[in-house]
């Protein structure tokens, strides 16, 4: 059988590029294809640094290549990764640091039940798939769920020595650091503490945390807008935000009163957006159709009262709520909506944050001591 190389291009458009959407040829992944008689060299570079996502690509393109032009034929592959680099300026900041962590992302959301966790947990596991070093600080004291949607509730971190000092190790898996008080609590026993006991908590995490290099810490911040809240922006320099709200209007009025809690002038974290959770629900065997079950366009029109970005929208699946009961975030499968929901949400988040740290002055820890409502004395 004879075959051209556009026959080679051609066969691997059925390939989808991983994390961008595209197929190999329309992404540009393709970047070289030679054919000598029977043997095929073909050249991809992608921005997954995992060792699984490069087997994968190659397999699929050997396949493709057998199935499609020519099952005889001699296929190599060479796979070469190109991740996509830090934000080019670090957060200017000043205060408290945690050494070796470049950026120090709030995800908060007024009302509790809107899937922050959920949202965060996901952008974790993408930023570590786009090839950024990632960790969680759950801080939601009253309800800490990160160790059940990492499947690392039965961890425990343990204690090493750095410097002559002892840290908590985090606990590892999909490549996101993770520190949770949901480790050091007994899941069947309600947590009982006092601010000024929650607070000190979330303070030996944030610093006794062995974290090394990160290029990002988010923080899963609890419900609401409370002590744990103001010990946050009290304890270390916030680089930015991410609010959670689902569309329905009593949760929009919660996300309202958390981006004006961060938007106080004595608090001053930059917004980054709004993500809404549960946009619509579209039946498995009406795919093309739209439900909006809590309405539409709640976090778009929101996000243009308040002069701040949408960065994505989440829509109502059942597999979401069971991938985070597993232990197993939605945004680890492969070629899948949600996967790509997840990985245009956080392109997005990036995006605002790259234009954050080139724009905005450094950012500040707090010096306040209460809080009322979103207001502060």
């Amino acid at each position: 059988m004879s075959f051209k190389k556009q026959d080679i291009y051609k066969a691997l458009e059925s390939i989808s590029a991983p994390g961008e959407g595209m197929n190999l040829i329309e992404s540009k992944s393709v970047t070289n294809v030679v054919v000598f008689g029977k043997e095929i060299l073909v050249d991809v570079t992608i921005t997954n640094p995992s060792l699984q996502a490069k087997k994968k690509i190659e397999v699929e393109i050997m396949k493709v290549i057998h199935d499609k032009v020519d099952e005889k034929t001699d296929v190599k592959v060479n796979v070469k990764v190109d991740a996509p680099a830090t934000p080019a300026k670090p957060a200017p900041i000043k205060g408290n640091q945690i050494p070796g962590v470049k950026n120090i992302i709030a995800v908060a959301s007024g009302k509790g039940g809107v899937g922050k966790s959920t949202v965060t947990a996901n952008l974790a596991v993408t930023l570590a798939k786009m090839g950024f070093s990632v960790g969680i600080l759950d801080s939601d004291v009253y309800g800490p769920s990160m160790p059940i949607m990492f499947d690392v509730a039965k961890e425990r971190p343990l204690s090493v020595e750095v410097d002559g000092k002892s840290k908590m190790q985090p606990i590892e898996n999909y490549g996101v650091k993770l520190l949770s008080l949901g480790f050091f609590t007994d899941p069947n026993q309600a947590v009982i503490w006092r601010g000024a006991m929650a607070s000190k908590a979330l303070n030996q995490m944030i610093f006794d945390g062995n974290w090394g290099e990160l290029d990002f810490l988010l923080v899963d911040l609890p419900p609401g807008t409370g002590d744990i809240h103001l010990s946050m922006v009290q304890a270390v320099p916030i680089t930015g935000a991410v609010i959670v709200s689902t569309p329905q209007a009593i949760a929009l009025a919660d996300a309202k009163r958390g981006v004006a809690m961060f938007q106080q002038e004595n608090i001053n974290v930059p917004v980054l957006g709004i993500v809404e959770n549960m946009s619509y629900f579209s039946p498995a065997e009406l795919p093309d159709n739209k439900y909006y079950i809590f309405g539409k366009d709640g976090a778009k029109n929101l996000a243009q009262d308040l002069d701040t970005t949408l960065l994505g929208e989440v829509p109502l699946v059942q597999s979401i709520r069971e991938a985070g009961d597993v232990g197993h975030p939605v945004a680890l499968q492969e070629d899948t909506a949600l996967e790509l929901a997840f990985i245009d949400i956080t392109k997005n988040m990036l995006s605002q944050l790259v234009k954050r740290n080139e724009d905005l002055p450094p950012t500040e820890i707090v010096r306040i001591t209460t809080m009322s409502g979103c207001g502060t004395k």
